[in-house]
């Protein structure tokens, strides 16, 4: 699809949806990096799993070529103005400053408690934020403090704060649950609109959130356009195929480039 045709898309739609793939995260272009795949490995083998979104966010604005946040700015200007909504399974936490968005995956923002007590989540605080980023700069240059990274504790059960994430061994979905009401309504209100849907780097990890929901939505909305962009993942269902379109390219470049 040519480019204008898409703009003219977006212009045209009563509605849309937008959903952000793992692609957001930068981890493609970050594993060439031998700095970022040594701090993946020694956070995994140390039993810190939980910190790889983190980590993946400080290796993006240490190494990354800004592509993410040009991608993300120039969405912005698509859809002022539209009556939209995102769903995010990628952690980045620059796609969370949006109003109208759900992150079932979680971000760096919040932290939960290593156990998952129900009732204890709580916003990163600069302290956090300045112990993560120490702790990161270390483990970039190949040093890290083999100490498990402290966030706090637990006033339940007295166990480790962690950052609220999939990543997190007993995640705690309490975060994202009060806006995924607020999307499921939205989302409602799309029957025979005419809703343009934008699949943007959705990779396989978590079928069940994006790809399989976006996709019925499309088969049940006779006046759906379903635009999924994804280097190797953008064919369309035999269904969809008559009223949608499946680009082959970096979904963050793009994006940048729409």
């Amino acid at each position: 699809m040519e480019r204008q045709d898409l703009i003219q898309k977006i212009e045209d739609a009563e509605m849309i949806l937008v959903g952000f793939g793992e692609a957001f995260d930068g981890k493609g272009k970050l594993r060439q990096k031998p700095e970022y795949r040594r701090g993946c490995e020694i956070l995994k083998k140390e039993g810190l799993s939980w910190l790889l979104p983190g980590w993946s966010e400080y290796c993006l604005e240490r190494w990354g070529d800004g592509s993410v946040e040009a991608a993300l700015e120039r969405l912005d200007t698509l859809l002022e103005g539209k009556n939209h909504f995102g769903v995010s399974v990628s952690t980045n936490s620059s796609i969370a400053r949006r109003k109208r968005l759900v992150m079932p995956c979680g971000s760096v923002l919040r932290k939960q408690c290593a156990g998952g007590c129900k009732g204890v989540l709580e916003e990163t605080c600069r302290e956090d934020r300045a112990l993560l980023e120490e702790f990161f700069h270390g483990l970039a240059g190949g040093c890290p403090e083999r100490k498990a990274v402290s966030l706090g504790i637990c006033p339940e059960c007295g166990r480790e704060f962690v950052l609220n994430t999939v990543y997190a061994e007993n995640y705690n979905e309490e975060g994202y649950l009060d806006q995924w009401r607020l999307y499921m309504k939205w989302l409602q209100g799309t029957l025979n609109r005419r809703l343009l849907i934008l699949e943007l780097g959705v990779g396989l990890q978590f079928p069940s959130v994006i790809r399989w929901p976006f996709e019925k939505a499309a088969f049940y909305n006779r006046k759906a356009f379903f635009c999924r962009v994804d280097e190797k993942l953008y064919q369309l269902t035999k269904e969809l195929a008559e009223k949608g379109c499946g680009i082959s390219k970096d979904a963050v470049e793009w994006l940048a480039g729409l």
